[in-house]
């Protein structure tokens, strides 16, 4: 019994760890600890791409970028060396606040939100928030307010979002990657794309159709640092400082061709780090996020339903075709069953939802729909051919005596025997259907689970969102379960 009860101990002190994340490093021991283990691990996102941070086209074991240079001049300078940890854009400050890195370094955008939660050193680059919009879109457009009632893309997590957020009318679309909202612009998915001018002009202001139509804001980058890190912050800030003295930091801007009339400013000005305020609670869950939640929910049902609905299909089709179709179509339809299975549900996404815009146009919704049935119905197909294996060919044969065609003797005798062998199987597939289905946020739909990690951010905290989003999944899946073991029961021969 004591045994037992320190096992319960020790499990629910295990969970407290993976929810809570270990314990941060205490003021005075993260600098210490960063000079004994002689690394500045510098959390970033190499999804952003040039020239943030990202892999040497003719090394990909390296990676170079302007802020890579930062990293490496900060470390040098505090007598250690830079060691990158990739992290998910989105996720830099929770990923900070579990110890997981020192610092932030990756275009991470000096926002009174994020003030709240970790502490800036002075900024070492001015950027402003460019609107891009279409060649031959209406020559008016001269700020957000001109956007009203138009879909406007953006990051996740930006302060471009920020921005859009507080412009009334404007349909906000998010993006995880900073290709993607050109691209869905150039195809008239979007009516503009809001992103840093550095993003604009590397990504979207080199395609001949699209055009700046407004800088609709000014911000600056920082190095972001745990708040109880007050030691290790300012002696980041004083070789951050020691690079603006000296010119280093002009010499990196340069070279990246990122030096203009507004880093001028900002190293004139020489501003010292950010103020840590006292940190401020974390926001509860109110009801306008609830009914965001369930907007996720519905959305990842309707989804799930049309996806298992194509699945089924095209599954069915398959199948039959492998089976009774001759070898031409036996061939195809098992070529399509090892790509589909053989390959990842979101690189599929990718590819029809991004890679095929030139010649194929589809918006989110539809993408995620056609997307999901394509990968399902692979997997249905080899349901169906386990089912119709394990109908005796004596039924066949004997269907074929009494005068039926073999289209008869398959619609009448072997596929309703063979979808209740199936039937388990497909209700399975519906479930995990349901969980597959947060991938397509990837394509910019906002599903149960998208919307998740945007109120996570929202409310400043990962475990009531995710507790809710866990409970919603949980009530979808399990009406369909029941329903599955119920159709069993019915549908299981009955002994003789």
């Amino acid at each position: 019994m004591r045994l037992i009860r320190s096992s319960r101990r020790a499990l629910a002190a295990a969970i407290a760890i993976a929810v809570v994340g270990l314990p941060a490093h205490a003021s005075d021991d993260a600098l210490g600890a960063l000079r004994a283990r002689g690394t500045l691990r510098w959390g970033g996102d190499i999804q952003g791409g040039e020239p943030y941070a990202f892999q040497d086209p003719n090394d990909s074991s390296r990676l170079i970028g302007f802020e890579v240079e930062i990293a490496d001049a900060i470390a040098r300078r505090l007598g250690v060396r830079a060691a990158f940890v990739q992290n998910d854009w989105q996720n830099l400050v929770p990923s900070l606040e579990r110890g997981n890195f020192d610092v932030i370094l990756n275009g991470f955008e000096v926002t009174p939100a994020r003030r709240e939660r970790v502490a800036f050193t002075r900024p070492y680059y001015a950027f402003n928030e460019v609107l891009v919009v279409r060649n031959g879109q209406e020559p008016a457009v001269h700020s957000l307010a001109d956007m009203r009632g138009r879909r406007v893309g953006t990051l996740a997590g930006s302060y471009a979002l920020d921005l859009l957020k507080a412009a009334p009318g404007i349909d906000v679309v998010l993006y995880e990657g900073v290709e993607e909202p050109y691209i869905d612009l150039e195809q008239g998915r979007l009516g503009g794309v809001v992103l840093d001018n550095i993003i604009a002009n590397r990504y979207g202001l080199v395609r001949p159709s699209l055009r700046a139509a407004a800088v609709v804001a000014d911000g600056e980058y920082a190095i972001a640092l745990r708040r109880d890190a007050a030691a290790l912050l300012r002696a980041v800030d004083q070789a951050l400082a020691g690079m603006i003295g000296d010119g280093e930091l002009r010499a990196i801007l340069d070279r990246w061709h990122l030096w203009d009339e507004r880093q001028a400013t900002l190293m004139a000005t020489n501003l010292p780090p950010v103020s840590v305020p006292d940190r401020s609670p974390a926001v509860g869950l109110s009801l306008v996020h609830l009914a965001l939640f369930l907007r996720g929910a519905g959305f990842t049902v309707i989804i799930s339903t049309l996806a298992m609905g194509l699945a089924v299909i095209g599954g069915l089709l398959l199948s039959v075709a492998r089976r009774y179709g001759g070898r031409l179509a036996a061939v195809v339809a098992s070529v399509y069953v090892e790509i589909f299975r053989g390959t990842p549900v979101l690189l599929q996404l990718y590819v029809l939802y991004y890679g095929l815009a030139p010649l194929l146009t589809l918006n989110a919704f539809t993408a995620a729909v056609i997307g999901l049935g394509m990968n399902y119905a692979a997997y249905e197909a080899e349901l169906y051919r386990a089912g119709l294996d394990a109908v005796p060919l004596g039924q066949t044969e004997a269907a074929l005596s009494l005068g039926m065609s073999h289209a008869l003797a398959l619609r009448r005798i072997i596929l309703p025997q063979a979808l209740r062998v199936a039937l388990p199987g497909v209700a399975n597939d519906f479930i995990a259907l349901l969980k597959d289905s947060s991938l397509v946020s990837v394509i910019t739909v906002v599903e149960l689970t998208k919307q998740m990690t945007i109120t996570a951010v929202d409310v400043r905290g990962w475990l009531a969102p995710g507790l809710l989003c866990a409970a919603l999944y949980l009530a979808l899946s399990y009406p369909l379960s029941r329903l599955a073991r119920r159709l069993e029961r019915r549908l299981m021969p009955v002994p003789i």
